[in-house]
């Protein structure tokens, strides 16, 4: 078999729909596997996956055993000659394990990322990162790497959006290897804190002789959600994180801790002038199908249902949805990163269970419209 692809799921039903849709997309071509690994949700994620989609592998776990030890799980189960860890709040292109599976013949290839962008098309710079050495870590929190290149080493900002490459680290929501270098490293470290579990990995494969590679040229959505709110929890965690991967690979640092200081006081100085993005008012909705469907969207406006007004009507806010039934998910996507705008947002109308489901930022919790209600 040449791929696995796993997928730890929590709480998440409707976003783990979307992502196994088009992970099942993604594979028609390829030997490859699906396996959710669900982490005890309190909601139908489990009869979902068990209605919708009885051939694909489901572990349920009886309590939540996080993010490191609930993939652990999944790879454990995995046939695949390559992996890919995968957020259920992801949707990748038809071309995406394709692509990574022939770039990955390189010898000394350890974990491949791809390009991210969040729910409006807008580039994630977490899709490649540098070592969050005690400096790094401080200009990432203290903001100074939105100043200048020069502070750019956290994002590895030596390579464009547009541009692969070597880079230390990549983000755990998109990590596609080689199996037996995920069971050569030892998988993720079940002791880590949130935040540096991604971290963590990246770096044993660099210690092992890899090269982790960014690759741009297929994109996934990666709707962060709300846990990605940059407050006073997620700068504790973050610290947290930090400590713990010094710790386990160098020596303590009084760097950190002093550069840590700093950049808290930073962080809460600026949050301050800080405002959560509120939802905004939709004045039109445009429909992209090939059917004439009535999503009943709203009573009181008026619905587009085609594309030749469109160019016309971006001084009003839009909310384009797209019938992933009448287009492919790499269609979508790459619309997305093209019509980007501060004025459009983005859903995706899923049939098999007659819901809308998007994100109009990369900080606030993703939006889901169910039409059964």
């Amino acid at each position: 078999m040449q791929l696995s692809v796993i997928i730890l799921n929590y709480n998440v039903r409707y976003f783990l729909e979307q992502c196994v849709l088009s992970v099942q997309n993604a594979l028609e071509n390829i030997d490859g596997e699906i396996i959710v690994v669900d982490n005890n949700s309190s909601d139908d994620s489990c009869t979902m996956m068990k209605s919708l989609f009885p051939t694909v592998k489901l572990i349920e776990n009886k309590e939540n055993f996080g993010f490191p030890k609930g993939n652990n799980i999944g790879v454990a189960q995995a046939k695949g000659e390559y992996i890919c860890i995968l957020n259920p709040d992801t949707v990748v292109a038809e071309d995406t394990f394709q692509k990574l599976i022939s770039k990955s013949y390189e010898l000394t290839a350890g974990i491949i990322g791809s390009k991210l962008i969040d729910g409006t098309g807008n580039f994630l710079p977490e899709s490649k990162r540098g070592v969050p050495t005690p400096w790094v870590a401080f200009t990432k929190i203290s903001g100074l790497y939105k100043i200048s290149t020069i502070f750019g080493k956290y994002y590895a900002q030596h390579l464009s959006e547009n541009q692969s490459g070597k880079v230390d680290i990549l983000v755990g929501a998109f990590m596609f290897m080689k199996r037996n270098l995920y069971n050569d490293i030892g998988g993720f470290d079940e002791k880590c804190f949130m935040y540096s579990d991604d971290i963590d990995l990246s770096y044993m494969a660099l210690q092992k002789g890899k090269h982790n590679y960014y690759f741009h040229e297929t994109s996934v959505i990666h709707y962060k959600g709300e846990s990605t709110f940059r407050d006073e929890k997620y700068m504790k965690r973050f610290q947290e994180a930090m400590q713990f991967f010094y710790k386990k690979h160098f020596k303590k640092s009084i760097l950190f801790n002093f550069f840590m200081e700093i950049g808290a006081f930073l962080f809460s100085f600026f949050k301050r002038n800080q405002t959560r993005i509120n939802s905004r008012k939709i004045d039109k909705f445009i429909i992209f199908s090939k059917n004439n469907l009535n999503l009943n969207l709203c009573k009181d406006e008026k619905v587009m249902h085609n594309l030749s007004d469109f160019s016309n009507e971006l001084n009003l806010n839009i909310e384009i949805i797209f019938d992933t039934k009448s287009f492919t998910y790499k269609e979508i996507i790459d619309f997305m990163i093209s019509n980007k705008s501060n004025n459009i947002t983005f859903k995706n109308y899923i049939p098999s269970s007659n819901f809308i489901i998007g994100s109009n930022n990369s900080i606030d919790r993703g939006e889901i419209i169910d039409l059964n209600i």
